[in-house]
């Protein structure tokens, strides 16, 4: 197996556990981890933040925000160390093999979306900064994020060795160009324009990577043991996430007429503009392989097929929507996120790690598992339309986890007590609900 590390295309394990001998160390996995959210729409996303809330209430949601991915990521992620498995072989424990093809299936093509809007990305950045053609950028952006996606993990790897630190040192000098001419004092009491609450702002950051955070078993099965997959993911949440935020909020407050990130810098001109372009596509490739990586192995998983034919056909799909303008969708994009996708991660979680701690992959329908997710999601709903200073990914997680505690102890209590001396024992052998 240690010959594979040297192969150019890796067997990438769609329908089965990743073998312990096939694992990779904890630097690999977290070069996986860190080129995914410090990039771009993170920066995009913490000087919106701060734009609506002002400095330190901004900052504050941003830390919150983060914190709360951490702890939501890193359980799934060491929970999908355990076992090997990808996201749709571990939604299958929690909603059963047939259930978890809905599970995985909607999250997998979710993600498609994110490719799209990343890939438009691409295109109207360039259109917006030097003129071109939106539509054939976005093609060739297209392109060419499919065809590094078909070097798997391994890509994913290089990439992200390569755009996380051309995006920090980048991304450091345009703050310190950006505060230069700023007061500390005048930046940390930038005031916002107060169209946001710190609710909906904690909501944002969460639904920058609640699919992709939610599938973090697609990344963390590779990690050697449990611990190697927590420390993994803290380097992107909260460590990369934040970095990319903070920037964006920074250039937010010190320069709030252009606080786009990637225009600020291209705004310079010279060869400081070619830099720029070099930086988007490295960093939107980033973001866009381990998209269509996600996209690809829930579809190889559920199809039986292999990931990298399924990558082409997801990735041609993915382009399509981006030439449509999903980019302009965005913040709706957002805001679906942070209903639907944050209960399942919870249900995951609480039946994994508390309640059914020994269980595997069962060929039914768990329906408990199903109920929860849609009183997550019905809470978010609610919390969204008339509690909207709350953070919906926040409630709809609990809801949705709390609801799930709830049926399966209550189920299994009932089952117990209709016979006599019997026990609850939480483990596979016991009825799926």
């Amino acid at each position: 197996m240690r010959e594979q590390e040297h192969q150019i295309l890796e067997e990438e394990y769609e329908n089965s556990a990743v073998p312990v001998e096939a694992r990779k160390s904890v630097f690999s996995v977290s070069l996986v981890w860190v080129g995914f959210p410090m990039i771009m729409t993170s920066a995009v996303t913490g000087a919106a933040i701060v734009g609506g809330l002002g400095f330190w209430s901004g900052m504050l949601s941003i830390l919150i925000g983060n914190l709360i991915l951490f702890g939501y990521v890193g359980v799934l992620a060491m929970l999908s160390a355990n076992k090997g498995y990808n996201f749709s072989l571990q939604s299958a424990i929690t909603f059963g093999s047939k259930g978890a093809r809905v599970v995985s299936g909607l999250l997998s093509t979710l993600v498609i979306g994110w490719f799209a809007v990343q890939t438009g990305l691409t295109g109207s950045s360039m259109h917006d900064a030097f003129g071109s053609s939106a539509l054939l950028i976005t093609l060739i952006a297209g392109v060419l994020y499919i065809v590094l996606t078909l070097f798997g993990v391994k890509a994913l790897t290089y990439i992200g060795a390569v755009s996380a630190p051309f995006f920090f040192l980048i991304g450091l000098w345009a703050v310190y160009d950006a505060t230069s001419n700023s007061g500390f004092s005048s930046i940390t009491g930038f005031k916002g324009t107060g169209t946001i609450s710190m609710g909906i702002a904690v909501t944002m950051v969460i639904s920058l990577f609640a699919d992709s955070g939610t599938m973090a078993a697609d990344f963390n099965r590779w990690s050697r043991n449990k611990k190697q997959a927590l420390a993994a993911t803290f380097t992107a949440f909260p460590l990369a996430c934040m970095i990319a935020m903070v920037f964006g909020g920074l250039i937010a407050a010190a320069a709030s007429r252009n606080s786009d990130l990637f225009q600020y810098i291209a705004g310079k001109g010279g060869a400081v503009a070619f830099v720029s372009v070099l930086l988007l596509f490295l960093n939107l490739g980033s973001v866009c392989a381990h998209c269509l990586y996600n996209a690809s192995v829930g579809w190889s998983s559920l199809t039986g097929r292999k990931m990298r034919g399924t990558a082409v056909v997801l990735g041609v799909i993915g382009t399509i929507l981006a030439v449509s303008g999903a980019w302009n969708h965005f913040t709706d994009w957002l805001n679906l996120l942070g209903i639907i996708v944050p209960p399942i991660g919870a249900v995951i979680l609480c039946d994994q790690l508390f309640l059914r701690r020994e269980a595997d992959i069962s060929r039914t329908v768990r329906i408990s598992a199903f109920a929860a997710w849609v009183v997550g999601a019905l809470v978010g709903l609610i919390v969204d339309r008339f509690a909207p200073f709350l953070s919906t990914a926040v409630m709809s997680m609990l809801a949705g986890g709390l609801s799930y505690v709830i049926v399966t102890l209550t189920t299994a209590n009932s089952s117990a007590a209709a016979e006599p001396g019997s026990k609850l024992i939480m483990d596979p052998a016991q009825k799926q609900s």
